[in-house]
């Protein structure tokens, strides 16, 4: 029965989120799909989101669904638009990873160089039309018949499926039209809340004005969205959402078993850790660091269990904790099965390696001994090389692989490293682009002091830059 009614509340966001994927052009890679809810593809023109910035190759990294891409940029040309204001390239540096931000470009020597750049600003509203995070917070704790109030989720399923404020519904500007008659209240006077995913997101303030069109009189928006909630507070995942949105696409995660050790005796869900409250604070000295991000989902015998323990984790420093709605007795519901034995004792997260990423362990084993098909590559300036470098590693500086692309083999593996994986992955993806076979190793290298490095011929040499 619990499964029945678990597919008829969730039937109607997966229909519309496959309408909504079937409705946007495969060849639209020139930003990502969900950006196609607001924007216009152009040519000449990227939207996507930023990873990085070189300013010792003079190039940025930007990501759509489909492509990472490279850009050139002159750092004494390049203005940085945000909003009504206007930055020096040097702002790049401030730029957090995943900001969005619109590229418009010339293809000039087989390089994309930035013509334009535009930083995507925060949303301005009216401060009468915005609802605060501890407003918010209040009135979750109330639950939304007590408060009076429906909150809603205005991202796409799959985010929504990454984990979601309490008490909220999925309600996807893109399908707002076709699902607004049953997601939300017959009540007018219903207190809405609308939320997405930040300041920069327009599917809130978009879905309150859609709101307001239909009659509702009583509409906020929860400006700062899931990433300010997240600072001080856990979302919530439901069964089905962890185990297809986590679990079945392999995302690396923390799984958290709240209970005591005679409830796990019983049972427990595959790859969890046990860690009570009370253990917390010790166990906070494996965590991953804050910045990383890591995603710890919690659950217990009760919610109050497992939020006990989410907000243990919080007060520790970490901004991305989840708890599953209704604990194991949900996920079993759900027809999941539980594991018997011991589960994990130890906290262990291990991101997914990026495209193209080379385990250290192999860089340095290539580094120490590489082998007849490999060439490693520093892409790295002269200046630096100086404190150090691999014996026989090829210099070709990030900013000159493209006009020196002939001097590289074409059947052979090359492997990219710099001071710190930045201009090595932008290596990587300029070679992959021209058909190299190609890896780059995403850190620091170990480096022995001795300079060796080929030279290449003097008819084929450019003048170096030393970069900031």
């Amino acid at each position: 029965m619990i499964k029945l009614v678990m597919f008829l509340l969730l039937a109607p966001q997966l229909a519309a989120a496959a309408e909504e994927k079937k409705a946007v052009p495969e060849s639209h890679f020139s930003m990502p799909k969900v950006c196609l809810n607001c924007h216009e593809p152009r040519e000449q023109v990227y939207r996507g989101y930023f990873e990085s910035v070189a300013f010792k190759a003079k190039a940025i990294q930007l990501k759509t669904d489909d492509a990472t891409l490279i850009f050139k940029f002159d750092e004494e040309k390049l203005k940085v638009e945000l909003g009504d204001k206007t930055h020096p390239a040097e702002h790049l540096r401030e730029v957090k990873k995943g900001h969005e931000i619109e590229i418009k470009y010339e293809e000039r020597d087989g390089e994309k160089h930035v013509v334009a750049l535009e930083l995507k600003p925060p949303i301005d509203l009216p401060a009468e039309k915005l609802i605060s995070v501890a407003e918010v917070a209040k009135l979750v704790a109330l639950g939304s018949e007590k408060g009076k109030f429906l909150l809603v989720d205005s991202r796409p399923l799959p985010r929504f499926q990454e984990g979601f404020i309490p008490t909220a519904v999925n309600l996807p500007y893109p399908a707002f039209k076709k699902l607004a008659a049953d997601r939300l209240p017959k009540d007018k006077d219903t207190f809405l809340i609308f939320y997405c995913g930040g300041v920069t997101c327009q599917m809130s303030p978009k879905s309150s004005v859609a709101a307001e069109k239909l009659g509702y009189t009583k509409i906020k928006v929860f400006h700062g969205g899931v990433p300010e909630w997240s600072k001080k507070n856990f979302t919530h995942l439901t069964a089905q959402f962890l185990k297809e949105a986590w679990i079945d696409k392999d995302v690396p995660h923390i799984l958290i078993d709240a209970r005591g050790p005679a409830a796990i005796k019983e049972g427990f869900i595959k790859g969890a850790v046990a860690l009570e409250v009370a253990k917390v604070k010790a166990a906070s000295k494996t965590f991953p660091k804050a910045d990383k991000k890591a995603p710890f989902i919690v659950y217990g015998a009760t919610e109050a269990d497992a939020a006990a323990v989410a907000k243990a984790i919080l007060a520790t420093g970490q901004t991305n904790v989840k708890v599953l709605v209704g604990g194991v007795a949900a996920w079993t519901a759900a027809g999941h099965a539980l594991e018997k034995g011991e589960p994990g004792s130890k906290i262990a997260y291990v991101p997914k390696p990026r495209p193209g990423e080379i385990a250290a362990e192999e860089f340095n084993a290539l580094a120490a001994k590489t082998p007849e098909g490999t060439v490693i590559l520093d892409v790295r300036d002269r200046e630096e090389t100086k404190a150090g470098t691999i014996p026989g590693a090829l210099l070709i500086p990030a900013d000159e692989i493209v006009t020196r692309i002939g001097e590289l083999p074409k059947d052979k593996l090359l492997v990219t490293y710099c001071s710190t994986g930045v201009r090595a992955e932008m290596a990587y993806h300029t070679l992959k682009e021209r058909g190299f076979n190609a890896k780059f190793l995403n850190g620091e290298p170990t480096l022995p002091k001795k300079v060796e490095l080929k030279k290449p011929s003097p008819a084929k040499k450019r003048a170096r830059s030393e970069g900031c």
